[in-house]
C-alpha cells in the first residue's frame, strides 16, 4: 500500500498539477485504489479516461493491475 500511495502523491499527482488538477490518496484495499480528485478535475468531463490513464500508469511502471475509485470533490474554496 505504501509503495502505491508514494506513486500517487510523488508521479501521478504533480502530471496533474501541470493541468490544474489535484489528486489525493484515500486508500487501497483489495486491488482497488480509492482517490480524491480535486480543482480542474473535480469537474471534468473525461475523468473516466483519466482514470483508465492512471490505471495503466501503475501497471506499466509498478506491474501491479489496480481499479481506480474516483471520487470528486469542489475546491477547498467552494466547499465553504
Amino acid at each position: 500500500m505504501e509503495k502505491i500511495k508514494n506513486y500517487v502523491e510523488t508521479v501521478l499527482q504533480p502530471k496533474l498539477q501541470g493541468d490544474g488538477g489535484w489528486i489525493e490518496f484515500v486508500s487501497f484495499e483489495n486491488g482497488v485504489l480509492t482517490v480524491v480528485f480535486r480543482g480542474e478535475c473535480s469537474k471534468c468531463l473525461i475523468l473516466h479516461r483519466c482514470v483508465e490513464w492512471i490505471e495503466g500508469e501503475i501497471k506499466r511502471d509498478l506491474n501491479k493491475t489496480v481499479k481506480v475509485n474516483a471520487i470528486r470533490k469542489k475546491p477547498y474554496f467552494q466547499e465553504v
